[in-house]
């Protein structure tokens, strides 16, 4: 791992009652990571790691095509079990929730999305209530009024009776955004949620994620390509390269030459944002 962008070292043990009494009192994360590998037909995806993921901010994974990006988040919502380590979310194992409990807990939209054949956009939305109610449980007056907020949220409520097969890819992924904030869940787990789109609803999708994450106290991990949209947007950002952690930190840790360069394997630099918007990065 980069020393230079690493996790700050382990704090000392309190030496003062008031120094204790604010340790115990601090929230444990949201997620844990201990020692978690993954392995897939004999070959490693997912080195060991040790990762923690808090409420109230984004979490940007990164990395070139095959890093572990994406094993890594599935791990996270449970489409895959690791090979060793264990998770803990909310301070519990994984494998002790059951599966409507983390459903409502965990909200995850994979990068390939299912057909939405003949459904509005409204009926998408209402789907993220299922975790709430099950499959043949009365929809509630609480449940419409979820659904109406969540369509508020993400600015589709003016969209709500239209096919989602219809919308713009800015839309639709608005769309289904707004289905994962419906489900009330504590966290999202985003898979590539703006490798489709242009540059406008790239900033659209990425804008509301992040207030999202800040107005609602949410956990949110995203993997990006895109590092600059990533450094805009993200509060963390943690970096994987054949599997393994090589730098995790905040923006600014991240944006340097020597950083990124060793993050892509190809020689990088940074330049001032024009707009006082930290730093870009480009490579040669």
């Amino acid at each position: 791992m980069n020393p230079i962008a690493s996790s700050p070292a382990q704090a000392p043990a309190p030496d003062t009652p008031a120094a204790a009494t604010r340790a115990a009192a601090s929230p444990a994360p949201f997620f844990a990571l201990e020692r978690v590998s993954f392995e897939a037909a004999g070959r490693v995806l997912l080195h060991p790691v040790d990762l923690a993921f808090a409420r109230g901010g984004v979490v940007g994974l990164l990395g070139h095509n095959g890093s572990g990006k994406s094993t890594l988040v599935k791990l996270l919502a449970r489409q895959q079990r690791p090979s060793g380590g264990r998770i803990l979310l909310q301070g519990r194992p994984f494998d002790t929730w059951a599966n409507r409990a983390l459903a409502r807990a965990i909200a995850y939209l994979p990068q390939h999305l299912p057909a939405t054949d003949g459904l509005t956009v409204r009926e998408l939305v209402a789907l993220g209530r299922y975790p709430w109610h099950g499959a043949l449980g009365r929809f509630s007056d609480e449940d419409r009024a979820m659904v109406d907020d969540a369509l508020r949220a993400t600015d589709v409520a003016a969209l709500a009776d239209r096919a989602a097969d219809s919308l713009s890819g800015g839309e639709r992924q608005r769309a289904w955004l707004a289905m994962l904030v419906a489900q009330r869940s504590e966290c999202l787990l985003l898979d590539e949620p703006i490798s489709a789109l242009d540059v406008r609803h790239q900033i659209e999708v990425l804008s509301l994620v992040r207030a999202l994450a800040l107005e609602r106290g949410l956990c949110v991990v995203v993997v990006l390509h895109d590092v600059n949209l990533a450094a805009r947007f993200c509060d963390r950002l943690v970096a994987l390269r054949q599997g393994r952690i090589v730098v995790e930190g905040t923006p600014d840790a991240f944006m340097r030459d020597d950083v990124l360069t060793d993050v892509y394997d190809i020689r990088m630099g940074t330049i001032a944002h024009p707009m006082g918007q930290g730093r870009i990065g480009f490579a040669y």
